[in-house]
């Protein structure tokens, strides 16, 4: 059994995440796919573009990510999903794609569940170290040239 990935996001953002995840996994190409939302598309024309593409999907389970929750693309994906072929994760982001493309071969909960993980994961506040070892100046030091001799 395969798992899907449908991303329903603000335009150009879920067509972009695509190319990334294509730049990774270069054969997942049949197995995600993106429906960005213009910004004054009505949202039953988006959902009706979301149906189509879910109906088309290759295999018997979709993950469906977007970006905001809330938001129209969200909103849109709520009515989309049906909770047992089709499950929905927002707050998409890289990390939580590339998780899910990895995976996509286990059962939807698993899918699920990995997504969520990868994109919590991928989050995170990285300590800057000063180039070449050298220690970070204070912005307010009197003397900007007191390593110069």
């Amino acid at each position: 059994m395969s798992t899907s990935i449908l991303i329903i996001a603000h335009a150009p953002l879920a067509h972009a995440l695509r190319e990334c995840a294509l730049h990774v996994f270069a054969d997942c190409g049949g197995a995600v796919t993106a429906l960005d939302v213009p910004p004054h598309e009505p949202p039953e024309e988006t959902l009706a573009q979301a149906r189509i593409l879910l109906a088309g999907m290759p295999t018997d389970s979709t993950l469906v990510l977007t970006d905001v929750f809330g938001a129209t693309p969200c909103n849109v994906a709520q009515r989309l999903v049906d909770g047992v072929r089709s499950r929905l994760v927002t707050g998409v982001n890289l990390p939580m794609l590339l998780r899910a493309v990895s995976y996509r071969a286990e059962p939807l909960d698993s899918v699920v569940s990995r997504a969520v993980v990868g994109g919590t994961q991928g989050v995170m506040q990285v300590a800057i170290a000063a180039p070449q070892n050298q220690s970070r100046r204070n912005i307010h030091d009197q003397d900007p040239y007191d390593h110069q001799q």
